[in-house]
């Protein structure tokens, strides 16, 4: 086992509120440590209340056992705090094809982008509007697309 290998399994544990992109995509799993058959894990939940922590810090360690480590070690950072950049380009592109239309990059300048007028994921159109600025989760919002007339989601900059 190397960290290569631990990364590549990590690869497959699925974020479980959006189930299309991996932790790794989304930009939660921020290092990996393997010392023979121990490994450490450092994340960094999108928000420090995230109700599905214990799930995911549930399903790294099963998986990473399953890879063949005796121990699995899980830290939580929250400094720095998660930020919406730190998702992949490929995470991008998969919440995209789920409808839930990803967060621009920011830099750190969320008062401009958090208002810009946001691309329905599924036309394309700008002719949106938000509807609620909480969605299902805390880190998604309401938006309505008045061209094809579909609510979506989207991913809040944070």
């Amino acid at each position: 086992m190397n960290e290569a290998s631990v990364w590549q399994a990590l690869e497959t544990v699925m974020d479980p509120e959006i189930p299309v992109v991996s932790l790794v995509e989304m930009g939660i799993i921020r290092d990996v440590v393997v010392d023979g058959h121990a490994v450490h894990v450092t994340m960094t939940p999108t928000f420090s209340g995230c109700p599905a922590l214990v799930v995911m810090e549930t399903a790294v360690t099963n998986t990473l056992h399953a890879l063949g480590a005796a121990s699995v070690t899980i830290v939580q950072s929250l400094s720095p705090p998660w930020t919406s950049d730190w998702i992949t380009d490929a995470g991008r592109q998969k919440l995209k094809a789920f409808g839930l239309q990803p967060p621009r990059k920011h830099g750190g300048n969320l008062v401009a982008t958090f208002f810009d007028i946001v691309p329905c994921p599924r036309c394309n159109s700008t002719n949106t509007s938000i509807k609620n600025s909480f969605g299902s989760t805390l880190c998604r919002a309401i938006w309505y697309c008045n061209d094809c007339q579909e609510p979506f989601e989207q991913f809040k900059p944070l």
